[in-house]
């Protein structure tokens, strides 16, 4: 048997003996090894060549040169062939890398075959599992490979990751300086400046109990009792998202209020007619058409996003958390109204049974199920169907909740998306 594994072995089993106790239970037979021939020779290993095979201490370079100050503390996800962490380890100023192990079979295979000893034994390195913390740490490098070679047990910090990444792409989208949005927010101004503000509403149902209303398949579970609730004197409050007011309002429930933020939401998800008991609440950039034509009151906010910089100076209005997705700003609205328990239904972040919205045909409202390439756990532990920016609605929401901890909150099936933070109801969940 060849030396190097025992002599890795010993140095993890001196400073992480938890980290070797894992690693030795690892089934290595879950991931298929190949030797890839090159100038710079690597592992394909599920089908997906870990590093490369023409020069991987250049594209160690390259990912060590991501950053653009020089941090003394850095993070790196994933352990690789140990290139990155041996070339970070040279640079000067550098006090500690931690490097998060996001599959360990696969790690334990590179331990059998490859010389590792020199980088695990340097002071500065600290290893751990990735899914041992619950949030991802900054500043961090992800290996490319394996975000696509995380095991499960580290999907949930996989996910954080790759929403991290994709950030700064994301967010073009809200860029302040494109002729298209400050068109579309010139559009509204009128409106921006005669309607309410959202902070009017803030603090007015302080205690009260809140359900938002999304528009996720599971919503369908819940419509007779919500219609059979409407009525009640001392129900809770009912904020909907946009999306979902075509199917509530088909079943003959009418909420209390509606938030809407993306501009391409028109007439046909927000139908005006018979709303003028229904509070509408949105941030500027929607279609001013649409927005006059509501009956009832209409609120205006801000997100944080640079995007409303000028017109927060212009006329002040209150704050909504945004994180990507309507159900942000309808679940924060019920915070900021003084909310103590809140219930989600139709928050499944993810299409249950192959389906992807409540009330609106596969693909009304984005992609269909069938093209869908990734996954969350539901609430019983399987995996269910989700997009990529669904996980990331996902992961907002549940560092959301963490900021929160005097609101309680309620997911109200098991169908969708497991989101941490949130416990069953019990008057409203199925086994």
């Amino acid at each position: 048997m060849s030396e190097i594994f025992p002599r890795n072995c010993a140095v993890v089993e001196q400073r992480w003996p938890g980290v070797l106790q894992r690693l030795l239970a690892e089934d290595v037979e879950s991931v298929a090894v190949e030797l890839v021939e090159g100038a710079s020779p690597t592992l394909r290993v599920n089908g997906i060549q870990l590093t490369s095979r023409h020069d991987g201490l250049k594209e160690a370079q390259l990912q060590a040169d991501s950053l653009p100050d020089h941090p003394r503390h850095v993070h790196v996800y994933g352990t690789g062939l140990g290139d990155l962490q041996r070339l970070l380890l040279t640079g000067e100023g550098l006090e500690r890398v931690d490097v998060h192990i996001l599959n360990g079979a696969l790690f334990r295979v590179v331990l059998e075959v490859l010389e590792q000893d020199d980088w695990l034994s340097d002071p500065r390195v600290t290893l751990a599992y990735a899914d041992e913390s619950p949030e991802i740490k900054l500043p961090f490098f992800a290996l490319p490979a394996e975000l696509v070679l995380a095991d499960d047990a580290s999907a949930r910090i996989r996910d954080r990751l790759v929403s991290e990444v994709h950030l700064t792409f994301n967010n073009q989208t809200f860029d302040p300086g494109t002729e298209a949005n400050q068109r579309q927010l010139r559009q509204g101004l009128a409106l921006l400046q005669s309607d309410k503000d959202v902070g009017e509403l803030f603090g007015t149902q302080a205690g009260r109990e809140a359900l938002i209303l999304a528009t996720g398949p599971s919503l369908h579970q819940h419509l007779a009792r919500l219609c059979a609730l409407k009525d009640e004197a001392e129900r809770p409050l009912f904020i909907c998202v946009d999306t979902a007011l075509v199917p509530l309002r088909n079943a003959g429930i009418e909420p209390d209020v509606v938030v809407s933020i993306d501009h391409q939401i028109t007439a046909r998800h927000l139908a005006p007619d018979d709303t003028a008991h229904i509070a509408l609440v949105y941030l500027p950039g929607l279609d001013a058409n649409m927005l006059a034509a509501w009956q009832g009151p209409r609120y205006v906010g801000y997100s944080s996003s640079p995007l409303y910089e000028q017109l927060r100076q212009r006329f002040p209005r209150g704050p909504l958390f945004v994180g990507g997705s309507v159900i942000h700003p309808a679940i924060d609205l019920a915070v900021q109204m003084g909310a103590s328990r809140i219930s989600l239904l139709g928050a499944d972040f993810a299409f249950p049974g192959d389906k992807t919205h409540t009330g609106w045909q596969d693909g009304d409202l984005g992609p269909k199920a069938n093209v869908s390439r990734h996954w969350v756990l539901d609430g019983r532990g399987n995996k269910v169907k989700t997009q990529l920016n669904f996980r990331s609605y996902l992961i907002e929401l549940e560092r959301y909740i963490t900021r929160h901890p005097e609101v309680s909150f309620f997911n109200t099936s098991r169908d969708g998306a497991l989101i941490v933070g949130t416990a069953f109801d019990p008057d409203w969940t199925a086994p």
